[in-house]
């Protein structure tokens, strides 16, 4: 009797997710072990999440940045099924999906990434705009062409948050409005970037300067109006009006996540061995922003695209190794630098014993995420179109 080939049920298409499932078919599987590969995601496309701000500036379009699922899975045997994810039998090994049948599986991948908690501060679920999706960016880009239309004076923007998102959305909007633009960052500690070398730093303090961008430092948001926003400054508040608040702080696991009944951190990450393999349950491996782990030699992994790019490939390899009875590796993770972009045609890269910033950093950036696309064939046309476009540009003038 034929025995039935293994399932692979990979639960989120993001860059742990989706890098999982191109690699896992990219492994030499012999043809009687080959498995059948199940790629679950709430949307139908893919999204370059580092390249997301480009779209407010009109620098990049959607295509480039966020292709169909169907698109990058083409040739390679993985089904992609369309559908939100309502509840995991670990047990049982299943998984419930809304108005789809459920998934049985041998093998399960969590790669659901995070949620933005916009409960943090009274008001924020109404009026405040998180950053996370194309459909954050488009309902953005609504109220900033409504903005843009009307006749008020000044656009008064605050951006919640003085990581990464927040310097990065601050730079690219205020590019995009001009003289118009009124900017706040508002940042909780006594610094913006607090986890970025100083190089990053003071390249993004000078491009925020440069833009009239003003930081609120140790700052905390009390409430949020539809036309207003209340900040808490050593235990007194003053009530500012604001057109657009846009929320880039923190990251939270979803329900579904935090209901198994696995080992978890104080913020329901699922902690993982070296291998990614969730303790006690070896089928089940976890990754990206969602995986509490703890790479070979001790060291605690960064929630980042870059770091769930890595992982992808151990925990693809891992997964082959247990289908094949070879020995699992576990998971080293390599810092590569940061990248930021800082406007339009600027950003700031540190890394690889290399230190730029202004255009030369913008480029080597584009030329990293190209690089980073997830295909050939998407990399080809989206470098095809980046080397196209500035030449029709220049000869429309």
């Amino acid at each position: 009797m034929t025995q039935k080939p293994a399932r692979i049920c990979i639960l989120g298409g993001g860059f742990g997710g989706l890098y999982t499932a191109l690699r896992l078919s990219q492994l030499p599987w012999e043809t009687s072990q080959k498995p059948e590969i199940v790629l679950v995601d709430k949307s139908d496309r893919f999204l370059f999440s580092p390249l997301l701000y480009e779209l407010l500036t009109g620098e990049l379009q959607t295509w480039e940045i966020a292709p169909p699922f169907e698109e990058v899975l083409e040739n390679t045997g993985v089904r992609f099924c369309q559908a939100v994810v309502d509840k995991i039998d670990i047990d049982q090994r299943q998984v419930y999906l809304q108005d789809k049948p459920e998934i049985s599986y041998d093998q399960l991948v969590l790669a659901l990434g995070g949620e933005t908690p916009l409960d943090m501060a009274s008001g924020a679920t109404s009026y405040a705009y998180p950053f996370r999706s194309t459909t954050d960016v488009y309902r953005i880009e609504e109220r900033l062409r409504v903005l843009e239309e009307s006749e008020a004076d000044k656009i008064r923007v605050a951006i919640v948050g003085g990581g990464y998102s927040g310097v990065e959305l601050a730079c690219k909007l205020a590019d995009r409005l001009g003289e118009r633009g009124r900017f706040r960052l508002i940042e909780l500690s006594d610094q913006i970037l607090q986890t970025s070398p100083e190089f990053n730093r003071e390249a993004a303090c000078k491009a925020l300067e440069d833009r009239g961008v003003f930081i609120d430092l140790e700052t905390k948001v009390e409430s949020i109006e539809s036309e207003s926003i209340a900040l808490e400054y050593k235990n007194q508040v003053d009530t500012i009006p604001v057109d657009l608040v846009i929320w880039t702080v923190g990251t939270r696991v979803s329900p579904v996540v935090r209901s198994l009944p696995v080992e978890q951190n104080q913020r329901a990450q699922i902690k993982v061995t070296p291998t990614l393999q969730v303790i006690d349950y070896p089928e089940v491996f976890a990754l990206g922003d969602l995986a509490d782990c703890r790479d070979t030699e001790g060291k605690q992994v960064p929630t980042t695209a870059q770091a769930a790019f890595q992982q992808a490939d151990y925990t693809a390899w891992n997964i082959w190794a247990t289908l094949t009875n070879r020995p699992l590796l576990p998971f080293r993770y390599q810092h590569l630098g940061e990248m930021m972009t800082l406007g339009v045609d600027n950003a700031t890269f540190t890394g690889l014993g290399l230190k730029l910033d202004g255009s030369l950093a913008y480029v080597a950036r584009r030329l990293a995420y190209l690089y980073r696309q997830p295909t050939l064939d998407h990399q080809l046309k989206v470098g095809f179109n980046w080397l196209v476009r500035p030449i029709i540009e220049t000869l429309s003038k």
